[in-house]
């Protein structure tokens, strides 16, 4: 490791957030107030228009009843969310039709800068062969002596621990003394990557000017990394610099809809947001400069007070992170144009639903911290995006069943004929099928817009249509991803109204790898998963049909979706399926044609990785075949940490127990624990025990 250049960062309680210590905002900071009034003043006024709508719908009879009101507000809600989209769309639309080529990468630059990527549990061959290849691709720019490249592992498996730093050790002697690569590992994995990363800026951040921070799957070409840099070096006011992620090399058929999507629609969207937020913009966790000074003295983050899943570690530290830098005075911007930022996209819903369960509970405990005093108002409202994303869904959810409860009402129940309020007709729901109508073409249209927006920018393009496989192939392209879409939409809808419920409940998500490859997951997992969406879609189907024909047809989309929910979710992990569509050229983007170079790269070096077996091989056993790295593993232990007195560390002393026990290397791997193993290559005395065992 390099010597420590300590970089103090004081944890902050919420309470205190008063922004005594923040800096004051340069005068030269535009905030873009017209973009604004045109997102937020647009968005109220067809929020406004649709709700009206809809009352005119439901007030047929000149009044409307109690439930008929709730079926009002759960429509405003989610079409006011539908709306903000679509008017930040339409901005970020306009925007690129008018776009100039983006500038050539600068051929110089004046300071140093880390490249740090957090691992945890991941796999290796892939982790240090992107690792090597954006190396390599700065290299190429030559300003690679600006860069030094980061491994900070949180790994908690012994395994997956020894397989990095055999990695690290063989890509450091391939590189040379001049490499810059460094590693490290934590012991204790406190607060996760926010953690990971305090730790690192607490430690080194003082040296660099700046940190690239990446997730284990990030890609960035040798230009977006140079570009990035010089956007900081040119604002010195500048907290953040985010970049617009790709998704790439993705192969199953879920993970290529996504892919398509990002890529077609994304910057549509991603322009818009940029363009409203100026200077006040948000930061995603990945793929993202950002100043160490600014970072060590605005976002020591607090432990909400209460437990879990409200209270505790701040799960989604990045959006709490923008808005404390914002706070303090620097700015968080966003390059969504700068090309070669690359990212990869869970391969089937149950990944990405296993993502988002933990996603859920990072967002809606920002409901305790968009009120901290001292944040700009569009930092709340990146805090409260980011909760509507997630109650949209049990919104949505409880407007189907308010819809169905009154049309259950109609039909069923005996209307109310004198009601305390005189009137010379019964009071029952009714309803304006053809204000309706009208009505769910407005919401389709909101909703499906900034999707036609992208289309039409990828039509007009020439280098994107051709390189996406054509004008019809793109369109064939899109309709495929809408009907998808539509398919998994009520699916993800009661997955997220489910994540919901069980953090109101008080339930923990906890904080579990994500799985990377293309691979299927098992039928049986399938079916357990997703038994009740296809019974709950069953018993809605049966029920909208006995009740009435309209409601059915009204419904089907949403039934469709659920009573298919298994053979959906089955199919999105389909290599073959994937695979299939590529062939014929559909779902394709330009990455996918034309992959970058940092993209071919890695997974040369990733296959070259593979045949070392860095992800196969037992730690225990590598360990005791290999004195060198026996010996390596040894010395980058850090100090051991003294206990206070009285307390015992369980799993070191059952550790300790097995293997003085142990005769054999054999009976040591059986008899010991995964956190027992962890123990023992964290004790250098343990380790020379083991090195001591015969091998059989």
């Amino acid at each position: 490791m390099p010597p420590e250049a300590p970089l103090v960062m004081p944890v902050q309680d919420l309470s205190q957030w008063d922004a005594a210590a923040r800096r004051r905002p340069s005068r030269a900071e535009t905030r873009p107030w017209a973009a604004r009034a045109f997102v937020f003043g647009g968005a109220a006024a067809l929020t406004a228009y649709g709700t009206l709508q809809m009352y005119e719908v439901i007030s047929v009879s000149g009044g409307a009843t109690a439930l008929q009101y709730v079926l009002l507000v759960l429509f405003t809600l989610t079409f006011s969310w539908i709306a903000l989209a679509f008017t930040a769309a339409i901005l970020g639309f306009f925007a690129l039709l008018r776009a100039k080529p983006e500038p050539a990468p600068p051929t110089a630059l004046a300071t140093r800068t880390a490249v740090v990527m957090p691992v945890y549990n991941e796999a290796t061959a892939r982790t240090f062969a992107a690792v090597q290849a954006m190396r390599e691709a700065v290299e190429a720019t030559g300003l690679g002596d600006h860069f030094d490249w980061f491994v900070l592992s949180d790994t908690t498996q012994a395994d997956a621990w020894i397989a990095e730093e055999r990695a690290f050790l063989k890509l450091r002697d391939e590189l040379g003394p001049e490499a810059r690569l460094y590693y490290r590992h934590r012991p204790k994995n406190h607060h996760r990557k926010a953690g990971n990363i305090g730790d690192f800026v607490s430690r080194w951040g003082a040296a660099y000017d700046h940190m690239l921070v990446l997730d284990a799957d990030s890609l960035l070409s040798g230009g977006c990394i140079i570009g990035l840099t010089a956007a900081m070096e040119a604002d010195p006011d500048s907290g953040i610099v985010q970049s617009l992620p790709l998704i790439i090399n993705r192969n199953t058929l879920f993970a290529r809809v996504q892919q398509f999507a990002a890529r077609i629609y994304g910057p549509v969207i991603a322009t818009g947001l940029t363009i409203w937020s100026g200077r006040d913009g948000n930061y995603w966790g990945h793929n993202a400069i950002i100043r160490t000074r600014a970072f060590a003295e605005a976002c020591g983050l607090p432990d909400l007070k209460g437990n879990p899943p409200f209270g505790g570690h701040i799960l989604s530290h990045d959006f709490v992170e923008a808005a404390l830098i914002r706070r303090a005075g620097w700015g968080v911007t966003m390059l969504p144009r700068l090309e070669g930022s690359y990212e990869e996209s869970p391969p089937t819903l149950i990944d990405l639903a296993v993502r988002d369960r933990r996603w859920a509970q990072g967002n809606l405990q920002h409901a305790r911290v968009i009120g901290a005093a001292g944040l700009a108002p569009s930092s709340r409202q990146h805090f409260a995006t980011g909760i509507m994303g997630y109650l949209a869904s049990p919104l949505w959810l409880a407007q189907l069943v308010i819809g169905v409860a009154l049309v259950l009402q109609t039909a069923w129940v005996r209307p109310e004929y004198f009601s305390a309020e005189f009137g010379l007709t019964p009071v029952w729901p009714r309803f304006d099928p053809v204000r309706a109508l009208q009505l769910f073409g407005l919401t389709m249209g909101i909703l499906l817009a900034p999707k036609f927006l992208g289309l039409f920018l990828a039509l007009i393009d020439g280098a994107v249509r051709k390189a996406s496989g054509g004008g019809i192939r793109l369109v064939l392209s899109f309709l495929i991803e809408i009907l998808l879409s539509a398919l998994i939409a009520p699916i993800a809808m009661l997955i997220q109204s489910g994540s919901v419920f069980q953090i109101l409940a008080g339930r923990d998500t906890g904080w579990n790898p994500q799985r990377r490859d293309d691979g299927s997951i098992p039928l049986s997992d399938i079916v357990r998963r997703h038994r009740w969406h296809t019974f709950l879609g069953l018993l809605t189907g049966v029920a909208a049909f006995a009740i009435a024909t309209s409601l059915f047809l009204w419904m089907s989309p949403t039934i469709l979706g659920l009573v298919l929910a298994i053979p959906i979710s089955w199919a999105s992990g389909q290599l073959a399926w994937g695979l299939a569509l590529k062939r014929f050229g559909l779902l394709g983007t330009p990455e996918e044609r034309t992959p970058p170079p940092v993209a071919l790269r890695a997974a040369e070096l990733t296959a070259r990785n593979a045949r070392h077996g860095f992800d196969d091989a037992d730690a225990l056993r590598t360990l005791h075949a290999d004195a060198g790295l026996a010996h390596d593993h040894a010395a980058m232990l850090p100090q051991g940490a003294s206990r206070p007195r009285g307390t015992i560390d369980t799993d070191r002393t059952l550790a300790q127990a097995k293997i003085v026990e142990a005769d054999t290397l054999s009976e040591a791997s059986a008899w010991l624990q995964p956190k027992e193993r962890m123990a023992l290559l964290h004790d250098r005395a343990l380790l020379d025990r083991l090195a001591r065992l015969r091998a059989a």
